[in-house]
């Protein structure tokens, strides 16, 4: 169990991501393994086989950063892990959670106009996706100095 009230990331958008970069290595290492004996005239030698399996894993390392969001929130404050970042906020900056209509992912509101989109509540959650909010609004509620 974690240590932390609010604890969320997307399931749907993990096990998609997780599951293309599964797909993505399979199918550069078989191309890699059939490719040496095409009859196309190309000569593919084995460190072109080794670079097509190195590829596949490279670009299943991206598509496996998807899988990375996550949203964390306590008494101590807010943080908010996406594919390429991590950011941790106090809760006397966050405004509150919001949802834009036609959002993919909610965001946090900051001062300014502001905002730190939030990957780890996808609207494909559908239900996960409410509760989290609901929750982070009553952290929100309890913790923030905001107004």
């Amino acid at each position: 169990m974690s240590e932390y009230e609010l604890d969320v990331r997307s399931r749907k958008t993990a096990r998609f991501a997780l599951g293309i970069a599964v797909f993505l290595i399979v199918v550069f290492t078989v191309s890699a393994v059939l490719l040496r004996g095409t009859g196309t005239g190309v000569y593919f030698r084995p460190s072109d086989q080794v670079a097509m399996v190195f590829l596949g894993l490279l670009l299943a390392g991206g598509v496996s950063l998807l899988a990375r969001p996550r949203l964390r929130a306590d008494a101590a404050g807010v943080r908010v892990r996406n594919a390429f970042s991590e950011k941790t906020l106090d809760w006397s900056v966050v405004r509150g959670l919001t949802f834009p209509d036609g959002a993919a992912w909610a965001r946090i509101e900051l001062p300014d106009d502001e905002y730190v989109p939030v990957l780890a509540i996808q609207a494909n959650d559908r239900e996960r996706a409410v509760d989290a909010v609901r929750r982070f609004r009553a952290l929100g509620a309890k913790y923030s100095t905001a107004v």
